[in-house]
């Protein structure tokens, strides 16, 4: 189950046209992913940064109007999720996608012309509703062009853009706010249009940019060579992938009443949920006193230091990345990332319990470590590329149900286990994320011992028969123990080494 692959580092042969191949998919594919999800977290956090710049008295929003504005969205957003998935098998992606971007661009202007909170209720469910297809859509499109060698360090890059989005909302934001408040405007009304303006823009650009997918490739797609069409089948007949393929009611009751599909969004939502402390950092900072009293740090203080946890987040998100297609595995590096998490969730435990035994400046450790463990949704949805490459229709769904799944456990989970009441000595918050490492290194392992037991001998046959057009019999299939050599040696007489480990 846990043996050592032989050899540790493969190296993947490929000709000029295909490196060539590869960097134009970088080049448009991936920048146009990356920038797009970008501006989506603009888009989404806008209605934080208008509130406190004037939106909250000119709407009279006294209440708790900020709260159903992110409610609303992330219900419609959960709705949309599985349906925006089968939907992109029967439309292109360079329709769906770009489209529904450019939607939710001209909604996120509208919001500037909102008169009270039943205006924004209404836009901010059509919002949720456009953006769902963003994340899921773009990661199931890497999936369809990235090999397992190419593919981790591209999920970790766009994964990465959310942090980046991060970095940047609130610097600019407050610098459209500063510079245009009052010019006809409200600067808050100038912010939903200037993030509307990015947002329809860049989307026109996607009509253009989307390749679509590799057997059926958007013919508005300058750059892409009608020879790029047939190398990217080969690449993923090479690989043991089926070809992208409209949903079907078959390939839906297939999914669904298969276990991977709740196993992988079971894995995805413990995995997100353990990382989410570091998100109450800013209030772990804003509740610390001097000795006279006085607030340690200043309110600038609080929004800015969070950002170079950020930084090492972005960083490390790349790292693992990174190290997940040189190595060639995926369940080992989320084992580490899991036991890394352990450190803060062990350490904040201690303290919240009793904080006078732990000094502050482990809290302070606890919360920048945190940070290095963003990293594990890459390679959960590189690894279901790899466990089901003959099913793009179920890892579609299971894409779509895993973050559906997440939003579902969100609507409720943050009031009952980080009530911002109890900040920064959660009663039960560090506590749940020590556990919930705990089940992610044991579904982790369970999840490789099933792999390597009752998959791999499926993904060999699906591969053989794929690469030779004939039905290979079980029994051709050699010993488990060659698992690990490349897949391009089933090209030769052993079937049985056709599956590159995860």
């Amino acid at each position: 189950m846990f043996r050592k692959a032989k050899p540790a580092i493969q190296i993947e042969h490929r000709s000029a046209e295909e490196k060539a191949l590869v960097r134009r998919l970088d080049m448009f594919l991936l920048t146009f992913g990356c920038i797009s999800q970008v501006i989506k977290y603009l888009d989404q956090q806008n209605i934080n940064n208008a509130y406190v710049s004037g939106m909250k008295e000119d709407l009279n929003l006294y209440g708790n109007e900020l709260n159903y504005f992110t409610t609303y969205f992330n219900i419609a957003y959960c709705l949309m999720l599985i349906p925006s998935q089968a939907i992109m098998t029967y439309v292109r992606p360079s329709y769906w996608l770009t489209g529904l971007e450019i939607t939710w661009g001209v909604i996120t202007g509208l919001m500037a012309l909102a008169k009270n909170a039943k205006h924004v209720y209404v836009l901010r469910v059509f919002l949720g509703l456009c953006e769902s297809s963003a994340w899921p859509g773009m990661m199931t499109l890497l999936m369809h062009w990235y090999t397992p060698m190419e593919l981790a360090k591209r999920m970790g890059f766009y994964q990465s853009c959310q942090t980046l989005g991060y970095m940047m909302s609130g610097a600019l934001q407050a610098a459209i706010i500063a510079t245009l408040e009052g010019k006809g405007l409200s600067g808050w009304r100038w912010l939903f249009v200037i993030n509307a303006i990015m947002t329809v823009v860049w989307g026109v650009l996607g009509f253009f940019m989307l390749p679509d997918v590799p057997n059926n490739p958007n013919p508005r797609a300058f750059w892409f060579k009608k020879v790029d069409a047939e190398l990217a089948m080969e690449r993923l007949a090479r690989h043991g992938r089926a070809e992208p393929k409209k949903l079907s009611w078959a390939g839906t009751k297939r999914a669904f009443s298969g276990w991977t599909l709740y196993f992988i969004a079971a894995l995805y939502i413990a995995t997100v949920h353990a990382q989410g402390g570091y998100q109450y950092f800013n209030l772990f900072l804003k509740s610390l006193t001097n000795p006279d009293g006085s607030k340690r740090w200043t309110t600038e203080e609080i929004n800015v230091i969070p950002i170079a946890g950020g930084g090492i987040a972005v960083a490390f998100v790349w790292i693992w990345a990174i190290l997940s297609d040189t190595l060639r595995t995926r369940w080992t590096l989320i084992i580490t990332q899991s036991l890394i998490g352990l450190i803060p969730a062990i350490t904040m435990t201690l303290w919240t319990s009793n904080p006078s035994s732990v000094p502050v400046s482990a809290a302070y450790a606890a919360y920048f470590i945190s940070y290095l463990s963003l990293g594990t949704a890459p390679l959960i949805f590189s690894w279901l590329s790899e466990l089901i490459p003959q099913d793009p229709e179920a890892r579609s769904l299971i894409v779509g149900t895993s973050v559906a799944g997440y939003y579902a456990v969100s609507a409720w989970s943050g009031i009952l286990i980080w009530p911002a009441s109890e900040a920064p000595y959660y009663r039960c918050g560090w506590q749940t994320a020590l556990s919930l490492w705990l089940v992610v290194i044991a579904m982790t392992c369970v999840l490789r011992f099933v792999d390597v037991r009752y998959l791999m001998p499926k993904r060999k046959l699906f591969v053989a028969e794929v690469l030779h057009g004939d039905a290979v019999q079980e029994s051709e299939i050699a010993p488990e123990h060659d698992d690990d050599r490349d897949v391009d040696s089933l090209k030769g007489k052993d079937v049985g080494v056709a599956v590159s480990r995860v």
